[in-house]
């Protein structure tokens, strides 16, 4: 964590940022987040991340006192003052203290900068493991801070050896516990249309490439895939080269991931100036 953060209406040592513990954000884990990267002090993709946490706390009914420049200057401000070349930024609206512990309230905005952990630079080369589960994310377009359910099983996946989940559900794919799934089949690329979350680096791979599918994709489609991949803010774009004991295509990643992995590398440079 870095020194200094936003809590509520200013920015304070990020030590002494606290919550109620009757917030239903801590009682019923009910609240929203969003996280984004900075290269190079800038903020990337910084409007797409800001319209889907507004789009967020519109969509929980939590109220939100903050404009989309106004959480844009307080975000520049934390770059400023943390000297943040390059790592992550989380925003976070809690759900507030309501009178019954129940219904959404009006909660506190919070904004911390972190330091960045990438996977290691073996996963890009070899692949990484997901372990299928079956289940459906609650609210899955919606950006909420419940992850009791992954946080719970993620004991075990690293027992495994597997660096997250997959979720299916009558027979589809829906998207992994912190990143979207994208399946490449005979040249051609999809990705799931329904129970997932519209993760950014997703927005930034379908304008990299205009042609892939957004569509149902069964489970037994994505074991007979030639190449998997899951994209999120601190993975990038990271091969899936194994789910559970079965070996996806053969075994290293593809040469259409690695193309999408330098064409994005390059849409980021582009971005951070």
């Amino acid at each position: 964590m870095k020194p200094l953060c936003f809590a509520r209406n200013q920015i304070i040592p990020s030590s002494e940022a606290t919550l109620h513990p009757m917030d239903i954000g801590l009682i019923r884990g009910y609240g929203i987040f969003d996280f984004f990267r900075t290269e190079n002090f800038v903020p990337l993709f910084l409007t797409d991340y800001l319209d889907r946490f507004i789009g967020s706390a519109q969509k929980t009914y939590l109220p939100l006192d903050f404009n989309k420049e106004t959480l844009r200057n307080i975000i520049l401000e934390l770059i400023e003052k943390n000297d943040l070349r390059q790592g992550g930024i989380r925003m976070l609206l809690s759900g507030g203290m309501s009178d019954n512990h129940f219904s959404p309230a009006k909660g506190d905005l919070f904004i911390f900068c972190e330091d960045l952990m990438f996977p290691g630079e073996q996963k890009y080369t070899n692949g990484v493991k997901l372990s299928s589960i079956e289940h459906v994310r609650a609210l899955a377009e919606i950006k909420t801070t419940n992850y009791t359910f992954p946080v719970w099983l993620s004991s075990n996946w690293k027992k495994e050896g597997a660096e997250d989940v997959i979720y299916h559900h009558n027979g589809l794919i829906s998207e992994s516990s912190r990143s979207n799934i994208f399946v490449i089949k005979n040249g051609e690329i999809f990705t799931p249309d329904q129970n997932v979350l519209h993760g950014i680096t997703r927005k930034r791979v379908l304008e990299l490439s205009g042609s892939i599918k957004i569509q149902p994709i069964g489970f037994d489609e994505t074991l007979a895939a030639d190449e998997v991949f899951m994209t999120s803010t601190t993975k990038k774009i990271l091969p899936v080269t194994r789910i559970d004991d079965r070996q996806i295509g053969n075994g290293k990643p593809g040469k259409i991931t690695k193309e999408l992995i330098q064409a994005f590398q390059e849409m980021e440079q582009k971005n951070s100036g």
